[in-house]
Order: structure tokens, then C-alpha cells, then sequence
């Protein structure tokens, strides 16, 4: 059983920045993408960012476009997503993914595997 563990969420100011990392409990697991998805009371899951394993293609969603950037650690088998420009309409459970069966950047839910906990970001205005 694989565990992806978030940390950085909290509370930041609108326009400020924030860091959110993701790592893997089993260092021998190899994943293909790695990906945050978020949360909103009421909402449903929608997705963030993604990142290949291999190629290092990205994907993000519209609304997150310009402001957040994600990276990856092969070696350490972590993901970054980078919070930059923060606005309220962030504000959200931010989950880490990780998927053994594509090889490409995705915002599909259903191309993953494990899931994290969820972390809490707040963006105040």
C-alpha cells in the first residue's frame, strides 16, 4: 500500500504564495503521473495539475493557469505544487494523486491510483 503524504497548506493572503508538497511513503514505488486535485464546500473534486513521471508534461486546469506551477523529484518520489497569485475562489482541500497505468499529464480522477488525506488551503481576501 502506497501513502502520499501532503504538507504546506494554510492559511495565505490573497495575492501571496504558497508551496503544497507530496510524498511517497514507499520509496521503491515508481508512479507514471503524479497530480493535486482540489475540493470546494459543496463542490465536487476537480482537478489542478498534473505531471509525467518520465517526460515531465504538465497539465493544469484553466482556472489555475499563469499562476500555479508543478514539479516533481524522481528520486525522492515527491511532487510541488506552487501556489503563486492566491486568490479566495482557492481556497479549498487540496489532494496529491498518483497513477501507475498513464504516462501522460491528466486531469482525469479516474487515471489514479492513490490518493492523499487532502490538506486544507485558505486564501483570505
Amino acid at each position: 500500500q502506497v501513502q502520499l503524504v501532503e504538507s504546506g497548506g494554510g492559511v495565505v493572503q490573497a495575492g501571496g504564495s504558497l508551496r503544497l508538497s507530496c510524498a511517497a511513503s514507499e520509496r521503491s514505488f515508481t508512479p507514471l503521473a503524479m497530480a493535486w486535485f482540489r475540493q470546494a464546500p459543496g463542490k465536487e473534486i476537480e482537478s489542478v495539475a498534473a505531471i509525467s513521471w518520465m517526460g515531465s508534461n504538465t497539465y493544469f486546469a484553466d482556472s489555475v493557469k499563469g499562476r500555479f506551477t508543478i514539479s516533481r523529484d524522481n528520486d525522492k518520489k515527491m511532487v510541488v505544487l506552487q501556489m503563486n497569485s492566491a486568490k479566495p475562489e482557492d481556497t479549498a482541500i487540496y489532494y496529491c494523486a498518483t497513477s501507475q497505468s498513464t504516462i501522460d499529464a491528466t486531469g482525469s480522477s479516474r487515471a489514479y491510483d492513490y490518493w492523499g488525506q487532502g490538506i486544507q488551503v485558505t486564501v483570505s481576501s
